[in-house]
């Protein structure tokens, strides 16, 4: 398969990102906002996961798994996000053939891992609301880490079958992608040969990787709702809703523009609306989660307060 791969790239040794717009004011314009919210990505992620190191009373599943998450929103913005700022100020916006494989297969194993460890979240949050006496118990962490794991896995195979089934078609020329990174649907577009195929696996990949965590997702929330509807306080229903809210609202994000993306034909897909869709799921979902999660979560806000207070009292 290597074999292969380096056959192909022979014939072609590099891909032009067209990216946004040729403008160079606009570009300007772009490579401002696109470094303010990367740089804020990568502060609110890291404080996040400093916060869960730095709290005992964070050291619990859920904020083990969200730790996870902001992990992943690292890597997944740092995938993209630099090269694409150096391509906004710079005249050369070349990648290498080797490079625009890399790019895609990290890209794809970051996005499919988050996918699934949505729905591990979301089990998460059932246990803890519906069997609240054995959480601890129940979340050990063995279960923790081989959810994890299994969530990595999905991720590391599913990528390659992904990278592979597009990489391995011809691509004779023309080499322009007109995507701000190599993402497979823009890639294909490419080809010199018939992808009807690849969009057949894309779809059945993308029922498996998007479709199933998302119904997994749906089932738990029927029955957390369900019991969320026994709890007699209302305070008590409050609380046990509101730690689902956040949630909710981060897997719609990331969900429905990647299903949009990846469970459609590619001749049905227009070049400028993928653009838009990516820039969604890819930087401004990564984003937007630390602010969702810290902003309705008093134990963050709890543990950033005193982290700000030692700080302040050490000084």
């Amino acid at each position: 398969m290597q074999d292969f791969l380096w056959r192909n790239r022979s014939s072609l040794t590099e891909f032009v990102l067209l990216g946004f717009s040729s403008d160079t004011r606009i570009n300007g314009t772009l490579f401002g906002v696109f470094l303010l919210l990367y740089l804020s990505t990568l502060l609110g992620n890291g404080l996040i996961i400093t916060l869960i190191h730095m709290d005992s009373r964070l050291h619990t599943p859920m904020y083990f798994f969200l730790s996870i998450l902001s992990i992943l929103d690292m890597g997944y913005v740092t995938t993209t996000v630099p090269q694409m700022l150096v391509h906004l100020v710079c005249e050369k916006k070349t990648i290498s053939y080797v490079g625009c494989v890399a790019q895609m297969y990290i890209f794809l194993m970051l996005g499919i891992t988050e996918s699934w460890l949505f729905a591990i979240m979301a089990y998460d949050r059932y246990v803890a609301i519906c069997h609240p006496l054995r959480y601890k118990v129940i979340m050990s962490p063995l279960l923790r880490g081989s959810l994890v794991a299994f969530c990595g896995f999905w991720g590391i195979t599913c990528a390659l079958i992904y990278t592979v089934s597009a990489m391995i078609l011809p691509y004779c020329g023309p080499n322009e992608i007109n995507h701000f990174f190599c993402e497979v649907p823009a890639v294909l577009k490419l080809a010199c040969t018939d992808t009807s195929l690849n969009d057949q696996v894309d779809f059945i990949l993308g029922f498996i990787l998007l479709l199933v965590p998302l119904s997994l997702i749906i089932v738990v929330y029927i029955n957390i709702f369900a019991a969320i509807l026994r709890i007699r306080s209302t305070q008590g229903r409050i609380k046990a809703f509101s730690t689902c809210v956040s949630h909710i609202t981060v897997v719609t994000m990331f969900s429905i523009p990647c299903m949009v993306m990846y469970m459609r034909p590619g001749s049905e897909s227009s070049p400028e609306e993928d653009k838009k869709l990516a820039l969604f799921y890819n930087v401004i979902s990564a984003f937007l989660n630390p602010i969702i999660y810290s902003l309705r979560n008093k134990d963050v806000k709890r543990a950033f307060l005193k982290v700000v207070g030692s700080s302040k009292g050490s000084g």
